[in-house]
């Protein structure tokens, strides 16, 4: 089975994790991080893992965690979702925004360019 994560989801994982890195509170982001699936996923992960509870399955990722860096916090989610057999994908937000900057910078070079070349309709005679 394999789940994606939108890019709203992982950003809004990643704040609340460097929240609890600089709070030391992981209740609101083991919330959070459920929140960030449906509850079609979390039936489909219950039916998959040992404990059969969500909720005790993302503290046993949260406590593993060292509550640090927010990178090992996806790759303990990414394995131990991977050993229930399911297949977690998602875009790293630093990514996405180096993409859309990018899109952004092409969109503003077009726009130069029309500017610094306009056409000049003929005048009919």
């Amino acid at each position: 089975m394999e789940i994606y994560l939108d890019k709203r989801a992982v950003k809004h994982i990643r704040l609340s994790a460097t929240d609890a890195v600089e709070e030391g509170d992981t209740e609101t982001l083991r919330e959070d991080i459920i929140e960030s699936f449906t509850d079609e996923q979390i039936e489909e992960i219950e039916r998959r893992i040992d404990s059969a509870d969500f909720y005790d399955f993302i503290s046993e990722v949260v406590d593993e965690w060292s509550g640090e860096d927010v990178d090992e916090l996806f790759e303990l989610l990414e394995t131990q979702l991977a050993d229930a057999g399911v297949d977690l994908k998602y875009t790293a937000p630093e990514l996405e925004d180096e993409d859309e900057e990018e899109a952004e910078e092409d969109d503003e070079e077009e726009e130069v360019e029309e500017e610094e070349f306009p056409v000049e309709e003929e005048e009919e005679l």
